[in-house]
C-alpha cells in the first residue's frame, strides 16, 4: 500500500504500526520518526513561523482565514506522481494541518483517486480509536490492538499513581500572544495526571482568553504547550511574560512551577506520543509519584 499522510500524527501512527516503508509522501511538519523526513513533501505551510513572533503568526493566521485563504500549499503534481492508494487527512483544525476540504477536489481529478481516511479526534479515547481505525485501513489490525493495549496500560499507571493525591490548579496554555487555553484532550490529560485544569474544557477546542482569566484561575502550575513549538522556542516566548505584573503575581510563577514543554512532539499531535505527554504531566504535577521515564529534553522549568 502506498500511503500519503497529511498530518504529523497520522504519520506517527502509521510508523508506530510498523508501516513506515509504505509511507510515500508527507507534510513539511512530519518529523517523527526521524527517518521519515526523507520522504517527499507534498504539503507546505504558507507562514514562516520560524521568523515571526507569536503575535505576528497569530495576525497572519487570522488575516488568511478572514480572506478565505488556505494556510497550506499542495504540490499537486508531486502528489499525483506518488500514486497513493490511501491518503490520511483531518478536519479537526484548519490551522494545525491541511483540512480535508482542501485536498478532496484535487484528488478527485486524479486518474485513480486514492481512498481517503479522515481523522477527527477531540479526546484521548478518540486518539486511541484513531489508531484502531488507521490499523484497519492499512491492514494492521493486530498491531493496532497491541499498540492501543500498551498505551492504555501506561495511561492506567499514571492515573493510579496520582489517584488520591492533592490536585493542584493547572492552566495549560497553547499560545501566549494572544493567550489561548489548552483544548481538546489537554484538560483530560491534566485530570488523569492528578491536576485540575482551570480554564480549558475537555473535548472542546482551545479558545482565546484574557490575562484576567488566568489571574482569576490562580494556577498553582502553568504548563506551556505552545502549538508547534519545542522547549527552546517556548522558553524564548515565555521570557517576555516577566514584564506583565499580573504574570508575576500568579502562584505558579511565585513558586517556580511554570514549565515549557515540547508541545510539537507530546501535546499538539493526536498520535501515540500523546501518552508520553500524559507521563510528562504526571511528572510535573506529582514528581514524588512518577515511576515512569520522560523523554530527554521534553520539558524545562521557566525562570520566574
Amino acid at each position: 500500500m502506498r500511503i500519503v499522510t497529511l498530518l504529523p500524527s497520522a504519520t506517527e501512527i502509521v510508523c508506530a504500526l510498523g508501516l513506515a516503508p509504505d509511507v510515500v509522501g508527507i507534510t513539511h511538519e512530519c518529523d517523527f520518526p526521524p527517518e521519515i523526513r526523507r520522504r517527499p513533501i507534498v504539503v507546505h505551510g504558507t507562514i514562516d513561523s520560524a521568523s515571526l513572533s507569536s503575535a505576528q503568526i497569530n495576525a497572519a493566521v487570522e488575516r488568511s482565514l478572514t480572506r478565505g485563504e488556505s494556510l497550506y500549499t499542495i504540490d499537486v503534481q508531486g502528489l499525483r506522481s506518488l500514486r497513493p492508494d490511501l491518503l490520511i487527512t483531518q478536519d479537526l483544525c484548519d490551522v494545525c494541518a491541511l483540512p480535508e476540504s482542501d485536498i478532496r477536489p484535487i484528488i478527485e481529478a486524479f486518474p485513480v483517486p486514492p481512498r481517503v481516511l479522515k481523522l477527527h479526534p477531540h479526546t484521548l479515547a478518540d486518539i486511541l480509536n484513531d489508531i484502531s481505525v488507521v490499523g484497519t485501513a492499512v491492514g494492521a489490525e493486530a498491531e493496532a490492538r497491541d499498540l492501543v493495549a500498551r498505551l492504555e496500560a501506561r495511561i492506567a499507571k499514571v492515573e493510579a499513581a496520582t489517584r488520591g493525591r492533592s490536585r493542584p490548579r493547572v492552566c495549560c496554555l497553547e499560545w501566549l500572544d494572544p493567550p489561548f487555553c489548552g483544548g481538546h484532550w489537554m484538560p483530560e490529560l491534566v485530570a488523569l495526571a492528578g491536576g485540575r485544569e482551570m480554564i480549558g474544557r475537555e473535548g472542546r477546542p482551545s479558545f482565546r482568553i484574557d490575562w484576567a482569566d488566568i489571574a482569576s484561575a490562580t494556577p498553582e502550575v502553568i504548563v506551556l504547550g505552545l502549538c508547534g513549538f519545542d522547549v527552546a522556542r517556548t522558553q524564548a516566548e515565555a521570557a517576555a511574560l516577566a514584564a506583565r505584573p499580573e504574570w508575576r503575581k500568579l502562584p505558579a510563577v511565585a513558586s517556580g512551577r511554570v514549565y515549557a514543554t515540547d508541545a510539537s512532539s507530546y501535546f499538539s499531535r493526536s498520535g501515540p506520543r500523546i501518552v508520553d505527554g500524559l507521563e510528562i504531566l504526571g511528572t510535573l504535577l506529582h514528581p514524588e509519584a512518577a515511576t515512569w521515564p520522560t523523554p530527554p529534553g521534553a520539558w524545562a522549568a521557566c525562570a520566574p
